[in-house]
């Protein structure tokens, strides 16, 4: 096995430290927002808005993958995908799912976990039409996650339908097996990175019916939130 245990790296004062008085809204979607906005803003992040997706078969097995969010508020976080990927198979057999942020210039992390489901036909295409063609093209050259006998079959696929829409006049159909999902969030957590690795994780979550809430571990949120600090 290599050895790589001396991959340290001193990345923050622990000064910085990150608390209740540091958050910018007792809303947790807020509270994203600002997070989210200022990683965007960074010169050294190219996506801000990449994040990881982790689903699972009804009989427990997980799986995870990097896609792109392409929107939120206060529903939830919306992404597309093909229908007939691994992700929507498992998504249609288990809706719980989790995403997770990791912006490395800012040593900064939301991990968020909640339920998926689909939104409309009609946002879906919206969203589909206002892409690059190249990318609508590519969208409907590829049945993904499925087996293909070599890359020049996607090409060539991609070429043809290329070819079949080079009038830039002519509308580029959404695929029936392409479309969007919507994650409902139930938790967030923001992680801080500390150098001593003393990190700091405050979570939101739902505040369960008839719970009985101790002051000194769990403070009253927005909208039936609670906050909590977690221990690195």
């Amino acid at each position: 096995m290599s050895d790589i245990a001396e991959m340290r790296t001193p990345y923050r004062s622990t000064a910085d430290t990150f608390d209740l008085d540091d958050l910018v809204s007792k809303d947790p979607f807020k509270q994203f927002q600002n997070w989210f906005e200022f990683a965007r803003s960074h010169p050294h992040i190219e996506e801000a808005n990449a994040m990881a997706l982790a689903t699972s078969t009804k009989d427990g097995y997980p799986s995870v993958r990097m896609v792109l969010m392409k929107g939120y508020d206060h529903s939830g976080f919306q992404f597309f995908t093909n229908h007939g990927s691994r992700k929507s198979s498992e998504m249609s057999e288990n809706p719980n799912c989790a995403i997770m942020f990791y912006w490395e210039p800012l040593k900064r992390s939301v991990r968020i976990e909640g339920k998926v489901e689909h939104i409309s036909e009609e946002d879906s295409a919206k969203y589909f039409h206002s892409r690059p063609r190249t990318s609508q093209i590519g969208s409907m050259s590829s049945q993904q996650s499925t087996v293909v006998e070599s890359r020049k079959c996607l090409q060539d696929r991609y070429d043809e339908l290329k070819e079949e829409y080079k009038d830039e006049n002519k509308i580029i159909p959404k695929p029936e097996f392409w479309g969007g999902y919507l994650v409902k969030p139930s938790s967030f957590e923001f992680w801080q990175g500390q150098t001593n690795r003393l990190h700091d994780r405050m979570k939101f979550r739902r505040q369960r019916d008839g719970e009985v809430i101790d002051s000194k571990l769990t403070h009253l949120a927005d909208d039936g939130w609670v906050i909590e600090r977690l221990s690195p």
